[in-house]
């Protein structure tokens, strides 16, 4: 046996070499070997990272909030609206639908029957209310509202920040509809959350240092149309949704973060996600409120 031989390539065992890929010391020949910022790596290790130790997404384009910048910068805004209008046909479809998904505090449909409503532990109302629509105007409208609004902001923050702003929003406003609306009174729409991404749109123009004055002038008439009478919209949907989204949005753009060593890119993910799980417990606090309060009620 001849000690003295070179191992073979990895990928070509007939070829002798004494290259070793600098990742996982694999050995590689001359037709394996991709330049690194030091010596050779093979290309299943370029395949699998970044050539830095990390994950293939350690180097890719992010956003001004750290996302991945995505192929489709719209995908989840296309989906979202996808779901408005696919439960806008199933209940035009299943007759009633409408009547379990709607958001209500506490509700009796006749004497001596069952308590319906948030207050009963059908907390999924909070939620499914915000993609339920029963006009036509009303979901083109908020359609309209969510493509224009919605579109950029996913291309500004990333997708997963982008999704957690727009659940939020909606979370936050139907809680605030939740405590200041007459318990039988049903509400549904997803403006509060339209209303969320329109107040983090505002913060990250600030943020960029934009022309204010046309998203300010847009933000200022879509709140007074919520406070015209006879268009029976739900101002507190409105407001709670555009607090929540400005809340989030001052979280997950802190400009201080983010910048410079591994340290600052982990600080800034506390303080994102941290302000995120803070929001939807601040949501969650006025929900548990207002739930005691009802089921106090006989």
């Amino acid at each position: 046996m001849d000690t003295d031989r070179l191992p073979g390539c990895y990928r070509h065992p007939d070829r002798e070499t004494g290259i070793r890929c600098t990742r996982c010391e694999r050995p590689i020949c001359p037709e394996c070997m991709i330049n690194a910022s030091v010596g050779f790596q093979c290309p299943t290790c370029v395949r699998e990272g970044s050539g830095t130790g990390h994950g293939a997404a350690a180097n890719a384009p992010r956003t001004i909030a750290g996302g991945v910048v995505a192929a489709d910068p719209h995908l989840v805004t296309k989906i979202l609206i996808g779901i408005n209008v696919a439960v806008f046909l199933a209940i035009h479809v299943f007759a009633g639908l409408e009547l379990q998904l709607e958001l209500l505090g506490r509700y009796r449909v006749q004497t001596g029957g069952p308590i319906e409503g948030v207050s009963t532990g059908e907390y999924y109302r909070l939620m499914t209310s915000a993609f339920l629509h029963v006009q036509m105007w009303h979901i083109f409208g908020n359609m309209l509202g969510l493509w224009f609004i919605g579109a950029p902001l996913e291309q500004a923050l990333g997708r997963a920040r982008y999704l957690t702003v727009y659940l939020l929003s909606g979370l936050g406003g139907s809680a605030l509809v939740y405590l200041l609306t007459p318990p039988n009174t049903a509400t549904l729409g997803a403006s509060g959350a339209i209303f969320g991404l329109l107040g983090a749109t505002v913060v990250l123009a600030r943020r960029m240092g934009y022309e204010m004055r046309p998203l300010i002038t847009m933000a200022v008439f879509m709140l007074v149309l919520t406070f015209v009478p006879g268009l029976n919209v739900s101002w507190q949907a409105h407001i709670g949704g555009l607090v929540t989204g400005v809340l989030l949005a001052l979280g997950l753009l802190w400009p201080g973060a983010g910048r410079g060593n591994g340290n600052g890119a982990r600080n800034r993910k506390l303080v994102q996600w941290g302000t995120c799980v803070a929001v939807f417990l601040l949501a969650a606090a006025v929900i548990a409120v207002r739930t005691a309060e009802l089921s106090a009620l006989t």
